[in-house]
């Protein structure tokens, strides 16, 4: 659409019959002379080729003809000059459309080009049209580029070449030619309307700035080139690319209006670069919570920094991933770092290693394993100068100088350099396919909130999600599939371990994981683990079974709900204890076990669902409940479902409190666990004290140290049968602390019912 009708531009120039004092044989600026009066120029009002015209002979090295009327420009409008031109004797000159731009102040813009191409006459009686195309954009096809500084232009032609020839020139035109390159109809404008370059070495910031200011809700097209953008940018309105842009690492691009994935690969050429800007983008102003990959793959050829990407070492505001795959191109980027040393260890500094040996080749996040160390403890922070390692957890293989290894895994999304806390970040609907050379998450050494929901986690060279410190505080994982790489290993041989947790407060529910070594290793407390499958099974026959959950704090404070707990089972540690005797405080316990499925096959009688592994002597049980499961083995059977780990230490028997097994199926398992037990003793012989033996029954082998109900089922009689009207009283304790005696006045025979604890209950 025309812009002299569209937005009131009046363009064309005066004809010559209006008179010459109107044609400047200079710029056309005010104040300069005219042709009226000259003696090498005049009006020929009729000539055989046109109407009326110009006769000019040449008389400079540069014969200019500028009108003096000032004819508009604006970013984004394209004309099109065209002059028609016969020589009539003398030297033959050669012609070209030129101008002079002016800014809003009137001063020459020099960057604009101001003259076209040059045309030589070649004959004489012979029309050459001679046209040039002036617009702001550096586009095919325009011949004059004014880029967006020029507001108006005094229009015309220059005669080069020798002196003397006489030329005859029509009425000079301007056509608005813009839609030629774009309509005005159209909802967009373009980067070059407004003198961007495209050369890839000009700086085209302020041009983008300039079309997005223009734009004003209309979208802002980038067209075909590279361009480099030397500083923050940001786009205000919709944005797409068909030419791509290069920034330094540093810097950011921020596309308000359509930040996605997409817009982010047009612009940078390729799905990597453009992740990792939009990545780095996310942590500032785009109007976006959320980068949306759009359902994409982006190949990763090495780990993420995502705090180096950002430049920042703290953020607290909501940010999401969503919706895409990364996956890992293999390559050195992701090999682990190994590194052995000699450090030493002193209880009384629990999370500190001193005297570190090769101190500066151990990187920060890397796991620590030797004698005496639990399970995921890692470097959490160092200190050179002073050679000191400061660990996630304490040790608890006491103190001493020894050797350690330390193992830097590699992780697809690291925001290990969030040094200063994360918060409220989440990643959901991603796939990480790991392709058994990368980790998936290291989450940052301080923060909280951290949310994975609805991703997939697939073949992990070590680790689904690790926390290397505390930033898994109030971590949630939901919904999410978790992949073994070593699906075709047996249980006891593998290595890799789906999540750990250091912090409080995690919720993890309606997970499904597949043959780790481990589940989860949870070192914090107030943990809710609810609606997961893990399956840690294999095809060996009479197969070892390993811990799916390992809870580390011997006060886990948590529920446990709801679970498949497939060919593994539940270990309660004091493995990140530095002392790990129990002295005072709270011991092992704090936690509900209930509505879950524990199932078990391919193994052998001695197998275990409920483990508690004491690291120290003194340690007891206090507020366990383990009610309405149901327990299960397969292709054979086994003794029972929990168990103590005496490996190191037992447990005091006399200290148990606020136990409940109750409620529970046992199918395939030889015996029962029950506590409070109600349990009929039937006794044929009259006696004075009759054993009632529930040992078996017990939780952990503890002892027979309440009983809580004496129901006598029918009449006590005496050897003679007849009723006596008497009451036991009761010893417990007893016959090795496993029976419980009831004592009577005289020897009696009868049926009774009673009801025995393992514990005190308060």
């Amino acid at each position: 659409m025309n812009k002299a009708i569209t937005e009131g531009l009046v363009l064309m120039p005066p004809p010559f019959s209006a008179g010459l004092n109107l044609w400047s044989r200079e710029d056309g600026r005010s104040g300069q002379g005219s042709y009226l009066g000259q003696a090498n120029a005049a009006y020929v009002p009729s000539d055989q080729d046109f109407a009326g015209c110009l006769e000019l002979q040449k008389t400079s090295a540069t014969q200019k003809l500028r009108c003096f009327q000032q004819i508009p420009f604006q970013p984004g409008l394209y004309l099109r000059v065209t002059a028609k031109v016969k020589a009539m004797s003398g030297v033959l000159p050669s012609v070209r459309i030129a101008a002079w731009a002016a800014n809003s102040s009137g001063a020459n813009v020099t960057s604009a080009v101001q003259t076209g191409p040059s045309v030589a006459l070649t004959a004489y009686g012979t029309v050459v049209t001679v046209s040039a195309i002036i617009g702001s954009g550096n586009r095919q096809g325009v011949d004059m580029v004014w880029g967006s500084a020029p507001v108006y232009g005094h229009f015309g032609l220059d005669l080069t070449g020798s002196n003397g020839g006489v030329v005859r020139i029509d009425d000079i035109t301007i056509e608005d030619v813009t839609s030629v390159f774009h309509s005005a109809m159209f909802d967009w404008v373009d980067v070059r309307d407004f003198g961007a370059k495209g050369d890839g070495v000009t700086d085209d910031r302020a041009a983008f700035n300039a079309a997005d200011t223009a734009a004003a809700g209309k979208r802002v097209v980038v067209s075909p080139g590279t361009y480099f953008i030397g500083s923050h940018l940001t786009f205000e309105n919709p944005v797409s690319f068909e030419g791509k842009i290069t920034m330094p690492e540093n810097q950011r691009l921020a596309c308000t209006r359509n930040y996605d994935l997409d817009t982010y690969t047009s612009a940078f050429g390729g799905e990597l670069l453009g992740f990792r800007k939009a990545l780095q983008a996310l942590f500032y102003f785009t109007d976006h919570v959320a980068l949306n990959l759009n359902g994409r793959r982006v190949q990763l050829d090495a780990p993420v920094d995502v705090a180096a990407l950002a430049g920042l070492t703290y953020f607290a505001q909501r940010r999401l991933i969503t919706n895409g795959q990364l996956t890992v191109a293999p390559g050195t980027a992701w090999n682990t770092t190994t590194v052995t040393a000699v450090a030493t260890y002193a209880t009384a500094s629990p999370t500190t290693l001193t005297g570190v040996a090769n101190i500066s080749a151990i990187p920060v996040g890397a796991r620590i394993s030797g004698t005496g160390v639990g399970r995921e403890v890692y470097v959490l922070a160092k200190n050179v100068a002073a050679s000191t390692l400061t660990l996630s957890q304490p040790l608890w293989g006491g103190a001493g100088t020894r050797s350690y290894t330390f193992e830097r895994y590699k992780y697809m999304l690291d925001f290990s350099g969030f040094v200063d806390e994360l918060h409220k970040f989440e990643v959901t609907d991603i796939e990480f396919a790991c392709g058994s050379e990368a980790s998936g998450i290291l989450l940052a050494p301080v923060g909280s909130a951290f949310q994975i929901t609805n991703c997939v986690i697939n073949t992990p060279k070590d680790r689904c999600v690790t926390s290397f410190g505390f930033g898994c505080q109030g971590l949630q994982i939901d919904h999410c599939e978790l992949l073994s790489r070593e699906f075709s290993i047996p249980a006891q041989d593998r290595t890799t371990i789906a999540f750990n947790v250091n912090g409080n407060d995690s919720k993890i529910r309606n997970n499904r994981a597949t043959r780790f070594a481990h589940f989860g290793i949870f070192a914090g407390t107030g943990n809710i683990v609810m609606g997961n499958h893990f399956f840690q099974g294999d095809t060996q026959e009479n197969g070892v079974r390993r811990a799916g959950i390992v809870f580390t704090k011997p006060n886990a404070q948590g529920f446990f709900v709801g679970n498949y707990v497939d060919n593994c089972f539940l270990d309660f540690s004091n493995e990140h204890d530095a002392i790990p005797a129990f002295s005072s405080g709270y011991s092992f316990g704090g936690i509900t076990i209930s509505g879950n499925l524990f199932l078990v096959a391919n193994t052998g009688p001695a197998f275990r669902f409920i483990v508690v592994t004491p690291r120290g002597p003194g340690h007891y049980i206090s507020g366990l409940s383990v009610t309405n499961n149901v327990f299960r083995a397969s292709s054979g059977t086994i003794d029972r479902v929990e168990m103590i780990d005496t490996t190191t230490a037992n447990l005091s028997f006399t200290s148990f409190r606020n136990i409940t097994f109750s409620d529970n199926t046992f199918n395939g398992i030889g015996q029962a666990t029950v506590s409070p037990l109600f349990m009929e003793h039937v006794q044929n012989t009259a006696a004075d004290t009759w054993v009632v033996d529930g040992s078996a029954f017990m939780p952990f082998g503890g002892r027979a140290r309440n009983v809580t109900g004496v129901v006598l089922e029918g009449p006590v009689t005496n050897a003679s049968n007849v009723t006596q009207w008497v009451q036991p009283y009761v010893l417990v304790e007893t016959g090795g602390g496993t029976q419980v005696q009831l004592k009577w006045p005289s020897a009696v025979k009868g049926r009774a019912q009673v009801t025995i604890r393992c514990d005190n209950p308060v």
